[in-house]
C-alpha cells in the first residue's frame, strides 16, 4: 500500500516451486508482476502448465545461500515468497534474505505460531502462514450448513458469512429496498435476481432494488460476542450484595441444594453424608473434651478429638492404668469417634481408588463410538484433515474419522475413528446417514473414487473434494457438480500473494467462486486510504469495511458509517477479493458517475442543514456546500457513487430538502 517510487513494487521473488510455489507465481503474474523463482532442483511436471514460461528468471540452488538469492534478485524485490514444505529451510531463507534486503518483505510458510511471532519482532516486516491452516477453514465450512459461507473471530466477536436463497416464507421476501436488509450488524454483500447468474464482481448490487421470492442474498452479518467472564465489567458493590441477599432465600437455598444432590453420583452422596457426619463428631468431641477438662486449651481439646477422628484411639487410651479420670460415658464417645473415623478413611480410600481406577480405564479405553446420523465424515487425516477436525470439533459438530493408518494417541483423542483401507471403511462411518463428506487425502484420484461411492451411498450429503491439479479439479468439478472441489494451495496462494504486496491477512472464505480475504490496514500518512470516505474504499476499492477504530478512540465499531472519514492512525478491516486489494495498492479508484439535483429546501434552517448533510455524506468543501444551498435548484458537482449519492438523497430528504439523483453522460 506505500508509494515508494524508489522501488520497483512489480517485482518478487518466490522460493520453492511446489503445488504452493507455482500457483504464488501464477497469481501473481494475473497482476502483471515480474517473478523470480528459486528452486532447488530441476523440475521436469510442473503442477500448472507452463508455469515456466509464468517466471521471469528461474535459479536452481538452494535458496539459504547468499548466492543464490543474489543471483534471483534479491536486492531489487518488493517481497520474497519463501514457501518450501521445509520449515526450516524456510526460516533460514528468510535470515539470509534479511541480511542481503533490509527492506524486502518477507512471507514464509510456517505453522509454528510461537517462533512466527518471535520473527515477526526480529526480523520485521514479516508475515507468515501455513497453507493447510488458511484452507481448511474452507473444507469446515463445507461440511456446515448449505447456508454458511465463512465465520471468523473479529474483536472477540463471532463473524459469519450466509448465502441464502429467499422463498414465500423469508421475512426479507417482499423488502422494497434492498438497503433495508442493512443495520448495525449486518451488511448486504449481493443479491442475484432469480434465474440471474451470480456477480462475477464482489460487494455489487443495488440498493433500491426489491426483494422476491428465489432471489439469492449473501450477506456478513456480527453473530455474538466470545468476550470471556474474566473480562467483563464487574458489578458495582451494591449489586454484588443485593445479589447475595437475593440468593440467600430458603426457597433458593433449598433449590440449590436440591440441584446439587441429584448433580451428585451415589458415591459422591455417601461421602458427603459421612463427611457432614464426621465434623459433627469432631466438633462435639472437642466440646466435651474442652467442658470435662477446663484446665486444658482448646487447642489441646481440638488435637484429642483430631486424633480421636484418625483412629489414634490406642495413642490416648492404651495404657492399662490411665493418668487421668475418664468417664463411662466420655470413653464410650471415644470409641464411637475412633469408630466412625475408621470408617470415614475407609470410604475416603474407596472413592479415591474408584477415581483413579476411572481415569485410568478413560485413557486406556479406545476413542468414541462412530455417530448414528447428521454427522460429517472426514476422510483421510492428514495435515488439511487434522486441522479440518479441530475446526468442526470447536463447532460442536459430531465427527468421524477415516485413515489409513492410526493416529499418535494424543491426536484428536475425542474423535472416533476407523483405520484401514479407507473404500472398505465408508461401510463403518454410517455413510448413509452422514450429512457432509469431506474427503482431503493426498491421492486426487482416491479423492474422485471415494466421492463418487459416497454419493452413490448418499445423494443427499454435502460433499468437499480436494484436488491438487487445476485441470483436474475443473474436470471433476464439471462431472461431479453437486460437489465443492478446492485446492489447498490454490486457496492459500491468494492470502499469500496478498500479504506480499504489504496487506495483513487475518482470514479467507470462498464465495461465489471467488476467495475473499478479510485484511487489517493501519492507516498510514502516505497510505492510498488516508483521508478517503468509507464510502470510497466500499464503493470504489470494492472492499467491504467491516470494523473501524479511531486512532483516538480504539474503541471498534462494527459495520462503520459510510461518512467516515480515515485519518492517520486508524485501524480498518475490510472484505475484498485480491484484485480490490491491490487497486488500493495502486491507488487506483474510478470516479463515481453520478450527481445529485437538488430542487428546493422548504425553509432556510432546512438549507443550511442541507448544507451539513453534503459535507458529511460526500466529504466535500464547505464553500461548495453553502454555494450550491443559496442557489437552489442547482446540481452538486461533485461526482459520487451510486449507494452515496442515494444515501445523499435520503438524508436530506429527513432535513426536508428534495433532492434526486442523476447519472452523469
Amino acid at each position: 500500500m506505500e508509494q515508494n517510487a524508489t522501488r520497483n513494487v512489480n517485482y518478487f521473488l518466490v522460493c520453492g516451486l511446489g503445488n504452493l510455489g507455482q500457483y504464488c507465481v501464477s497469481v501473481l503474474k494475473e497482476f502483471g508482476a515480474k517473478v523470480n523463482a528459486i528452486e532447488i532442483e530441476n523440475i521436469q511436471k510442473w503442477e500448472i502448465t507452463d508455469i515456466s514460461d509464468l517466471v521471469d528468471k528461474l535459479v536452481i540452488g538452494d535458496c539459504r545461500q547468499p548466492k543464490v538469492l543474489e543471483q534471483a534478485g534479491i536486492h531489487f524485490c518488493q517481497a520474497i515468497l519463501i514457501v518450501t514444505s521445509d520449515e526450516r529451510v524456510n526460516i533460514a531463507a528468510a535470515f539470509a534474505a534479511r541480511s542481503l534486503n533490509p527492506n524486502v518483505r518477507l512471507v514464509i510458510r510456517s505453522a509454528q505460531e510461537n517462533l512466527n511471532e518471535l520473527l515477526s519482532k526480529k526480523l520485521r516486516n514479516f508475515v507468515a502462514f501455513e497453507a493447510t491452516q488458511l484452507s481448511a477453514r474452507s473444507f469446515a465450512i463445507a461440511a456446515l450448513s448449505s447456508e454458511t459461507r465463512g465465520f471468523f473471530t473479529l474483536e472477540n466477536h463471532l463473524v459469519r458469512v450466509v448465502r441464502i436463497p429467499i422463498d414465500v416464507s423469508h421475512p426479507w421476501s417482499h423488502y422494497h429496498r434492498l438497503h433495508d436488509i442493512n443495520n448495525s450488524h449486518r451488511r448486504v454483500l449481493f443479491h442475484a435476481k432469480a434465474g440471474k447468474p451470480l456477480s462475477k464482481i464482489f460487494y455489487q448490487w443495488e440498493p433500491d432494488a426489491q426483494v422476491f421470492p428465489g432471489d439469492t442474498i449473501a450477506y456478513i452479518e456480527v453473530k455474538q460476542n466470545l468476550i470471556p467472564p474474566s473480562a467483563r465489567s464487574a458489578k458495582s458493590v451494591k449489586q454484588f450484595w443485593q445479589a447475595i441477599v437475593t440468593t440467600l432465600t430458603v426457597q433458593n437455598l433449598r433449590n440449590k441444594l436440591t440441584q446439587f444432590w441429584k448433580e451428585n453420583s451415589q458415591t459422591q452422596r455417601v461421602a458427603i453424608v459421612c463427611s457432614i457426619f464426621m465434623v459433627g463428631l469432631f466438633l462435639c468431641g472437642t466440646l466435651l473434651y474442652k467442658l470435662q477438662y477446663p484446665k486444658i486449651t482448646l487447642q489441646d481439646a481440638i488435637n484429642v478429638s483430631l486424633v480421636l477422628s484418625l483412629g489414634g484411639y490406642d495413642n490416648l487410651f492404651g495404657e492399662i492404668q490411665l493418668p487421668f479420670a475418664v468417664p463411662w460415658w466420655l470413653h464410650l464417645f471415644s470409641i464411637s469417634l475412633t469408630v466412625a473415623g475408621t470408617i470415614f478413611v475407609g470410604i475416603l480410600y474407596a472413592i479415591m481408588t474408584e477415581r483413579i481406577l476411572a481415569a485410568r480405564f478413560q485413557f486406556s479405553k479406545g476413542r468414541l463410538p462412530v455417530p448414528k446420523a447428521d454427522h460429517i465424515v472426514i476422510i483421510g487425516l492428514g495435515r488439511v484433515g487434522r486441522r479440518v477436525a479441530q475446526l468442526l470439533q470447536e463447532l460442536k459438530q459430531p465427527l468421524v474419522g477415516v485413515h489409513a493408518t492410526d493416529l499418535e494417541p494424543g491426536v484428536l483423542p475425542q474423535m472416533p475413528l476407523i483405520v484401514g483401507n479407507i473404500t472398505n471403511a465408508l461401510n463403518k462411518v454410517n455413510i448413509t446417514t452422514a450429512k457432509s463428506v469431506i474427503v482431503v487425502t493426498d491421492d486426487e484420484v482416491a479423492n474422485l473414487e471415494i466421492a463418487l461411492r459416497t454419493h452413490a451411498a448418499n445423494p443427499t450429503a454435502s460433499l468437499a473434494i480436494r484436488t491438487f491439479d487445476p485441470r483436474f479439479g475443473e474436470n471433476v468439478a464439471q462431472l461431479l457438480p453437486y460437489a465443492r472441489v478446492m485446492d489447498v494451495y490454490a486457496l492459500a496462494a491468494e492470502a499469500f500473494v496478498a500479504a506480499a504486496f504489504g496487506e495483513n491477512i487475518l482470514n479467507l472464505f470462498r464465495l461465489n467462486n471467488q476467495t475473499i480475504l478479510v485484511t487489517e490496514y493501519q492507516i498510514e500518512a502516505d497510505d492510498t486510504l488516508n483521508g478517503r470516505l468509507l464510502a470510497d474504499i466500499a464503493y470504489g476499492y470494492g472492499l467491504l469495511p467491516i470494523l473501524h477504530a479511531k486512532a483516538t478512540d480504539q474503541t471498534a465499531k462494527f459495520m462503520p458509517s459510510d461518512d467516515i472519514k480515515l485519518r492517520v492512525g486508524d485501524r480498518l478491516v475490510v472484505l475484498g477479493t485480491i484484485e480490490g486489494l491491490q487497486r488500493v495498492e495502486r491507488g487506483s479508484i474510478p470516479v463515481g458517475q453520478w450527481l445529485v439535483r437538488v430542487e428546493k429546501a422548504v425553509s432556510s434552517e432546512a438549507a443550511f442543514e442541507g448544507a451539513n448533510v453534503i459535507l458529511r455524506v460526500c466529504g466535500c468543501d464547505m464553500q461548495l456546500a453553502r454555494t450550491l444551498m443559496k442557489q437552489l435548484p442547482e446540481t452538486l458537482q461533485y461526482p459520487l457513487y451510486k449507494h452515496q449519492a442515494q444515501r445523499l438523497v435520503s438524508e436530506l430528504s429527513k432535513s426536508q430538502v428534495l433532492a434526486h439523483i442523476v447519472r452523469i453522460v
